[in-house]
């Protein structure tokens, strides 16, 4: 009986627990950073200049003089229009000047020699004076005949069709022997310079109160004027554009504020009506507070926490606020001071007000989530017992 009364007291007896382990964490300094502030807005490319190539007289296409979708240099000829008529016209003209200059000789003379005679009274006074008026009359036909001159030579000249600006022509809307008109609706050709090229961004007005209101409470700071594309294949485009300035109204229908961009385009890669986006900094945040993502949680009501390193390594709980993001973390308002430690790694094994042993971010070794050795050992067993 009292051998068997040893023997279970002896099976009833259990090892002893070990102490809970204090759990290793890695944290992450909270520096006060000056952190561009960036938003992304999608929007439209339009041509830097566009001009639409119109007749100035009227008359029959006699010839075309560009190679359609080619560039094109300001002035040069683009269309000829029968020259014909207007080329009589010029003569004519100058048929009517030198008839009227002649004119205007002998008016001239005819006052000139009346004069001495209207000084002796030979002739009367009044006849004097209609020779003068005469002469008048005659110099000022002489330029009237010149005005119509000089427009006929002008109306000569439109019949050389040129390209009122440098860029790429589009296709010719007529062709030869069309017969085209001064003020017809249908232009002859459009060319469009796309070196540089516009950009029009669409900002929702409520984002630039905020920016507004921002930069008023000395928050942060304007930013510099640059902006990256990003094309229709998700490819970066890589020259930097500039913003040239915002509309000072809001658009009633969409909401938006119209922002302009030009962007070099010196090998045509952008083309009228694209639909890209754009990735600018309208302002700069001073004194940032900047949190990795995976440092913050969300409670039961949606508000954002973290796990801070308190006194006494004794791991705290947090509630914060978030603005936005930027890259892979969250900028913080209000929370978390500067020489804050957050804890990021180890957050499984944290609860509030409990012990941690903290560690910089990124030093920790890799442990199982059990806590043991890697292939399944708790530090204690040892192989051969």
């Amino acid at each position: 009986m009292l051998a068997l009364a040893v023997l279970l007291s002896a099976c009833a007896a259990k090892p002893a627990k070990p102490p809970p382990r204090t759990p290793e964490v890695g944290y992450v300094v909270m520096v006060p950073q000056t952190v561009p502030l960036q938003i992304e807005l999608a929007g439209r490319t339009s041509a830097y200049e566009t001009s639409e190539v119109r007749p100035q007289v009227t008359g029959l296409i006699k010839a075309r003089r560009f190679v359609e979708g080619s560039l094109v240099r300001q002035g040069q000829t683009l269309y000829e229009i029968d020259p014909s008529l207007y080329r009589v016209a010029v003569t004519q003209a100058q048929a009517n000047v030198r008839s009227a200059e002649a004119t205007a000789e002998s008016t001239a003379a005819k006052a000139a020699r009346y004069k001495p005679l209207a000084d002796i009274e030979a002739v009367s006074k009044q006849d004097y004076s209609d020779a003068q008026a005469s002469a008048r009359q005659a110099a000022s036909n002489v330029n009237q005949t010149k005005a119509a001159l000089e427009t006929a030579q002008i109306n000569l000249r439109f019949t050389t069709v040129p390209a009122p600006i440098s860029g790429r022509i589009g296709r010719s809307l007529v062709t030869t022997g069309a017969l085209v008109t001064v003020g017809q609706a249908t232009s002859l050709a459009q060319i469009q310079r796309l070196d540089p090229i516009f950009f029009d961004i669409q900002q929702p007005s409520a984002d630039l109160v905020s920016l507004r209101r921002t930069l008023a409470a000395g928050g942060a700071t304007s930013s510099s004027t640059a902006v990256r594309l990003t094309l229709e294949d998700g490819s970066e485009y890589g020259p930097t554009g500039k913003v040239e300035f915002s509309e000072p109204v809001v658009d009633p229908n969409t909401g938006t504020v119209t922002l302009r961009a030009t962007f070099p385009n010196p090998t045509g890669l952008l083309l009228p009506g694209m639909y890209v986006r754009a990735r600018l900094s309208q302002a700069t945040a001073q004194n940032a507070i900047l949190v990795p993502q995976q440092g913050v949680t969300r409670d039961p009501k949606g508000a954002a926490t973290v796990f801070v390193v308190g006194p006494n390594n004794k791991a705290m709980l947090k509630t914060i606020t978030t603005e936005r993001t930027v890259g892979d973390k969250w900028l913080v308002s209000a929370g978390l001071a500067p020489g804050d430690r957050v804890i990021t790694e180890g957050l499984d094994k944290v609860k509030p007000n409990q012990p941690v042993r903290p560690v910089p971010a990124g030093s920790a070794p890799h442990r199982p989530p059990g806590g043991g050795r890697p292939g399944g050992s708790n530090g204690h067993d040892r192989p051969g017992r």
